[in-house]
């Protein structure tokens, strides 16, 4: 069932810039987005990038230790949102950058909220083509321990997220 809630070009403008790696300035590179958080509107019509919800690779060894556990800080614990989340891992062949949609419902949101997030979902991943890594958490549980998400990224073969081991 679709909601008839559209996306803000500037969702899809986030998106491209976090999915497309081109060379750039380590000052371009500092400003590209590790994380980010996306609502829907006042009027619940729109899909939006939540202000101030982000996290940007040069925040990272600065104001920001460890980008996994600052990210799981921004979900709200009593309400939806949908997330994109540049995961850094490596495998025991090759360092790898992938992109995660995550879906977040946890238990104890408005059921009305939890409704029009699930049946809004298509539209936002429509719009982000050549996602490989989809995951839905409902709840703290399930997102805290960094296992859980190197599992979705490859199973048993990621041996260190974000730089740090497993």
């Amino acid at each position: 069932m679709a909601s008839g809630v559209t996306v803000n070009d500037e969702v899809i403008r986030v998106f491209n810039d976090m999915k497309v790696r081109k060379s750039s300035t380590q000052e371009e590179v500092r400003k590209r987005k590790k994380a980010v958080l996306f609502c829907l509107s006042e009027d619940r019509k729109k899909i939006i990038v939540e202000e101030g919800k982000q996290i940007l690779v040069g925040d990272i060894g600065e104001t920001v230790d460890d980008p996994y556990g600052c990210f799981v800080k921004l979900l709200p614990p009593n309400d939806c949102r949908y997330a994109l989340y540049d995961a850094t891992y490596e495998t025991k062949e090759s360092k790898k950058e992938d992109l995660v949609f995550i879906f977040w419902a946890p238990e104890s949101a408005p059921l009305k909220s939890k409704m029009i997030y699930a049946s809004s979902k298509d539209a936002i991943k429509k719009k982000f083509t050549g996602i490989k890594h989809e995951w839905q958490v409902n709840g703290l549980d399930d997102i805290q321990d960094r296992r859980t998400l190197a599992e979705k990224l490859g199973g048993n073969v990621v041996v260190s997220l974000e730089g740090k081991p497993l």
